[in-house]
């Protein structure tokens, strides 16, 4: 009988000397925008793996691949897009101690290096195609395009949610309120950080 009353539970009970009463109103341990976030950046890792693993199979089955260069402006980027991390963690570093002002500031200045960062790479697709290098000349230039643009869109959503966290941070706002969007974010930018430098790895090494 105990197995049985086991598997006929309902979790979303609570047992009181009245009865069963509900416990849909109670706190979830995790917040539903914390499991949203990392639903997605599942769903984000799954298509950036099946985009390696064609960018893999073309190499396989191609005669005609040719390596792009590495102009040195990457580089750059990838600095700016590492500064852009590190101004989302101490942004949300500071609010954890209640520096609102410095962590303000950092997530400012995290959302201008994300521009700073989509503006150089749109300098490198000019400068590739300056050189040349156009979508449709070569499967590895169609690749690098089309990858590059497929991360850049994901910095861009990260952005209108960062306009809207910066527009609410004009107002008072609970600060634990601000404190879950600033992790959100903070979490977001280090995972398509991470993006990056494995983007970037394969495109040097092929």
């Amino acid at each position: 009988m105990g197995l049985f009353r086991q598997l006929v539970e309902k979790p979303w009970q609570v047992q009181t000397a009245d009865g069963p009463t509900s416990n849909q109103d109670s706190t979830f341990p995790i917040h539903r925008r914390v499991v949203a976030m990392y639903v997605f950046l599942a769903i984000v890792g799954v298509l950036f793996f099946l985009l390696v693993a064609a960018y893999h199979m073309r190499i396989v089955l191609s005669t005609d691949w040719v390596a792009l260069p590495e102009p040195p402006l990457l580089w750059i980027n990838t600095g700016v897009l590492v500064l852009c991390s590190l101004a989302f963690q101490r942004a949300r570093s500071a609010i954890r101690r209640d520096l609102m002002d410095r962590a303000q500031f950092s997530f400012l200045l995290a959302g201008v290096l994300t521009l700073v960062f989509l503006t150089g790479q749109m300098i490198v697709w000019k400068q590739l195609v300056g050189m040349g290098y156009f979508v449709s000349s070569n499967p590895a230039n169609s690749f690098f395009y089309l990858i590059t643009a497929v991360h850049g869109c994901h910095l861009l959503g990260g952005l209108v949610a960062w306009v809207r966290v910066a527009i609410r941070m004009q107002s008072k706002v609970d600060a634990s309120d601000l404190m879950l969007n600033f992790g959100l974010c903070a979490v977001y930018w280090h995972s398509l950080l991470l993006v990056w430098v494995g983007m970037l790895a394969l495109f040097l090494t092929t």
